[in-house]
């Protein structure tokens, strides 16, 4: 499943209302602001060591800056977890992947270490990053930045020619990434022709990949950018739909995921990520709500089937694809305890991506990446798993499990800010509606433009109803908004 991730970028003042709002959430969550002394300090140790790191013991480190590597991310990314190069191969293709390599920066069960627990992921608010590891490891040494020497975690998968796997390996490297791309340098060098062979390979291999997950069944979900123009006055909620090349980039990591998991599951040893199927009452609200926004829904017609002819620039389409959190709530972790064949459970499956999958490749950013990768090194190289990474796999799901509670709930918050802000100059307008869910003292609607969720209190509307509501409250200082029928 390909979740495009919905920014909220404000270019706000500081002092504004919404700067001060997103300080005041991260300080009633308890964001940290830091990093305690002695974690900067066993970063900074770890960032003048030899440049790059020796490998981990049991592991040699291959040279690879040779490859033409290159980073493709939002534009000012600074925390560059991947880098990539496709080439030809007869009448497929061979794809080098390279991640950051965390673990050669980490000393297990230091203080960096034990910080990277806490956290278990960057938390991202619409004004600020709160990264996972100090900047000097994350936007620094262990960032693959371009025209530098940087030790990596290598991934070569080679495809036939319809993008299957054929043969996986995994190794250390040095890399040397060639160019820092943005998305929209890539896609305008695509369309016009100017790209070289390499990013065509990668429009290529994206689309044969996602020709196969629509043949596994699995979910392409592009849910648009939401960005806050200053103006003037007041805000201006702009939609920006994603460019297909991030959902081509983001095949060749779903790939990689693909390949760590069946890794891991033959060998019977490592980390999933997980999502049991979405139970029949979670299709048939969004079958009301789709119906209720004017979206077509056939009869026979799969919801990947659906989504992936909607258009993430219209307003109503997007609203309704906002709503993908419904399948989502459910997703989660799993301990790999011995081998599993193809046959293998659906607990050990996630349902979205239609297949077994890991997260190998955001290190940087998410604890648990650098514990599944550690596990394909082993598995790879046909020695045994360090004792650090096996010890610390019985906790790591419940871990992820908080840290992905507390991303949430702070993009919940921010979110509700930016709600009640944005309306606040409309108190007293009537919007278009539907009823998307029901609780026992309220009814959630999602709004056709712009695309906000919010209560009518007081329950008793149809779900799936289509309703005019009035705004009858915008309360930026408590970050909430209020409606009533019209």
């Amino acid at each position: 499943m390909l979740v495009t991730r919905r920014w909220l970028r404000a270019q706000a003042r500081q002092g504004d209302v919404l700067r001060a709002g997103f300080q005041a959430v991260r300080d009633e969550q308890g964001i940290p602001v830091s990093f305690p002394p002695e974690v900067l300090a066993e970063a900074d140790e770890a960032a003048r060591a030899d440049q790059p790191p020796p490998a981990p013991a049991g592991h040699r480190r291959r040279d690879a800056t040779d490859v033409p590597f290159v980073t493709i991310d939002p534009f000012g990314s600074t925390d560059l977890d991947q880098a990539v190069f496709i080439e030809r191969r007869g009448t497929g293709y061979r794809v080098h992947y390279a991640i950051a390599d965390v673990a050669s920066f980490v000393r297990p069960g230091g203080a960096l270490d034990a910080e990277a627990h806490r956290r278990g992921v960057t938390l991202y608010s619409p004004d600020l990053r709160t990264s996972l590891h100090p900047p000097v490891l994350s936007e620094g040494v262990a960032s693959l930045l371009p025209d530098v020497d940087r030790p990596a975690v290598l991934w070569r998968i080679d495809l036939d020619a319809a993008g299957l796997p054929v043969e996986v390996d995994v190794e250390r490297a040095l890399v040397r990434s060639r160019a820092k791309l943005s998305y929209g340098q890539v896609q305008r060098a695509i369309d016009a022709g100017t790209a070289d062979d390499a990013l065509v390979c990668l429009r290529e291999v994206g689309l044969l990949r996602h020709e196969r997950e629509v043949e596994r069944g699995g979910i392409d979900v592009r849910v648009p950018d939401q960005e806050i123009e200053d103006d003037g006055p007041g805000y201006r909620l702009v939609m920006r739909a994603p460019h297909p090349v991030e959902s081509w980039n983001a095949q060749i990591s779903l790939l990689t995921g693909m390949c760590a998991a069946r890794l891991m599951l033959d060998a019977g040893v490592g980390i999933v990520r997980t999502m049991p199927p979405p139970a029949e009452e979670d299709y048939q609200r969004l079958r009301r709500t789709a119906a209720g926004l004017d979206i077509d829904w056939p009869a026979g017609t799969s919801y990947a089937e659906l989504v992936r002819d909607l258009d993430p620039g219209r307003p109503a389409h997007a609203a309704f694809l906002n709503l993908v959190t419904v399948l989502l709530r459910s997703a989660g972790y799993r301990q790999v305890l011995g081998p599993v064949g193809n046959d293998e459970p659906d607990v050990l499956r996630h349902a979205a991506v239609a297949s077994p999958y890991a997260h190998v490749t955001a290190p940087l950013r998410r604890l648990v990446d650098r514990y599944a990768t550690e596990c394909c090194l082993a598995i790879a190289a046909g020695s045994p798993v360090p004792e650090w990474a096996l010890e610390a796999l019985p906790a790591l799901p419940e871990e992820m499990r908080g840290a992905d509670q507390r991303a949430r709930a702070l993009d919940r918050a921010c979110v509700d800010l930016v709600e009640s802000v944005l309306l606040e100059p409309y108190v007293g307008q009537e919007y278009p509606a539907v009823v998307v869910d029901q609780r026992k003292d309220y009814d959630v609607v999602q709004l056709h433009w712009p695309a906000v969720r919010a209560h009518v209190r007081g329950g008793g509307l149809e779900l799936g109803r289509r309703v005019t509501l009035r705004l009858v409250r915008a309360d930026p200082a408590r970050r909430e908004v209020a409606f009533v029928p019209a």
